[in-house]
C-alpha cells in the first residue's frame, strides 16, 4: 500500500529538576551547596532515509514521546539527558506545521533531518545559586516543559520523469515496456490509484526514473478524481511527459486541458521541459497517421507517436527523454 500523507503528534521530554543539596563531610560542618542540576528532555527529530518509500508506519502509529530527563543529585550531580526519538521518513517528505501549515523543512537527500519538537531545559540546582551573600541558597529551578504540536507529512515523489494524461492513456503499459516497473493495467478508467516508479537503462551505465502518476481528470487541482494526490508528485519531476491517446478528437484541446489542470495547481510546473507522446499508435490508421503528422502543440515541444504495444516509437521517446534531462 503507499501512504503518501500522514498527521502525527509530537511530544518531547520534559528537562530534569535542579536539586536542593549540600555537602555532608566529615569534619566539615558547613558544607556548601552541591544540588546539580537536572538533564535537557529528549527531542523529536524527523530524519530523511532512501530506504523508504511510504508513510505507511505513520498511518498506525500517530503519537510519539521523546524521554524526559532526570533530576538532578546531590554531590553536583546532573541528571541524565532524555533520550532523543528519530522518526525515520522517505526522502522527498515534506515537513509541516499542521496547524500554522507552515513548512518546516523540505527532506530531498538521505540524512537530511530537522528537530520538530525540542526538549526541555533542564533546571539548574541550588549550587548555581550561591554569591558572596548567599552562601546556602535553598533554590532550585523546575525543568521546563518540551514542546509538543502537529506535524503534517507530505510525501512527494522524487523522479526525473512524470508521466501525465487522462485515465487510460497508456501510462501503465509505458512505465512497463520502458523499465522493470510491474503496474496494474486494465482498460478501465483509474487502473494506476498509486504512483509507479521505474528505472529507465540508457546505454550502458546510464539511467533515468520515470514516475507513472494516476490519471488526470477536468478539475484535478480542485481534487476530483484523484487530484492533489496525482498533483503533488510532479511538482518535483525534471521533466514531464503529456500522454494523449491517437484515437482522440482533438489532441491539441486535451493537450491544453492538460495544461491547464498544472497550471492551476501550481504555475511553476509550466516552467518544466515537456514532451508530448500521442501513445495507441498501433490503432492509428493512415487518416490519423496523417493528423498526427502535421499536429503542433508549442514551439520546442517534441511530439513523439509511439506504441508501447507494438514498440513503435519508444526508442525515439527515449532518446528525446536523455536530450532533455541532459540539455
Amino acid at each position: 500500500m503507499f501512504i503518501d500523507q500522514a498527521t502525527i503528534y509530537v511530544r518531547a521530554g520534559r528537562g530534569g529538576n535542579g536539586a536542593v543539596s549540600f555537602r555532608r563531610e566529615k569534619y566539615v560542618p558547613k558544607g556548601g551547596p552541591d544540588g546539580g542540576n537536572g538533564g535537557d528532555g529528549g527531542s523529536v527529530i524527523i530524519r530523511a532515509d532512501r530506504q523508504l518509500t511510504t508513510l505507511m508506519d505513520f498511518r498506525y502509529k500517530r503519537h510519539y514521546k521523546a524521554d524526559s530527563a532526570e533530576h538532578g543529585k546531590g554531590a553536583n550531580k546532573t541528571g541524565k539527558n532524555g533520550e532523543d526519538i528519530i522518526l525515520k521518513v522517505p526522502t522527498g517528505t515534506l515537513v509541516k506545521d499542521a496547524e500554522t501549515d507552515e513548512v518546516l523543512a523540505d527532506l530531498i537527500d538521505h540524512n537530511d533531518e530537522i528537530v520538530v519538537a525540542k526538549g526541555g531545559k533542564g533546571g539548574r540546582g541550588n549550587a548555581e545559586f550561591a554569591t558572596s551573600t548567599n552562601q546556602a541558597p535553598r533554590r532550585a529551578e523546575e525543568g521546563k516543559a518540551g514542546e509538543e504540536r502537529a506535524i503534517q507529512l507530505e510525501l512527494k515523489l522524487l523522479a526525473d520523469v512524470g508521466l501525465v494524461g487522462f485515465p487510460n492513456a497508456g501510462k501503465s503499459t509505458l512505465i512497463s515496456r520502458i523499465s522493470a516497473a510491474k503496474p496494474k493495467i486494465a482498460d478501465y478508467p483509474f487502473t494506476t490509484l498509486v504512483p509507479n516508479l521505474g528505472i529507465v537503462r540508457y546505454g550502458e551505465y546510464k539511467s533515468f526514473v520515470v514516475a507513472d502518476m494516476p490519471g488526470l481528470i477536468k478539475g484535478a487541482h480542485l481534487g476530483k478524481g484523484l487530484g492533489f494526490q496525482f498533483l503533488r508528485h510532479i511538482e518535483r519531476t525534471r521533466i514531464i511527459v503529456f500522454l494523449i491517446e491517437c484515437t482522440v478528437e482533438d489532441p491539441k484541446a486535451q493537450y491544453k486541458t492538460l495544461l491547464s489542470e498544472l497550471e492551476s495547481f501550481n504555475k511553476s510546473m509550466l516552467k518544466k521541459p515537456q514532451i508530448v507522446a500521442i501513445t495507441k499508435m498501433d490503432l492509428a490508421n493512415e487518416a490519423m497517421r496523417g493528423k498526427i503528422r502535421k499536429l503542433s502543440v508549442k514551439k520546442g515541444i517534441h511530439i513523439v507517436p509511439i506504441s508501447a504495444v507494438s514498440g513503435e516509437g519508444l526508442k525515439r521517446l527515449i532518446d528525446v527523454i536523455w536530450m532533455k534531462l541532459h540539455k
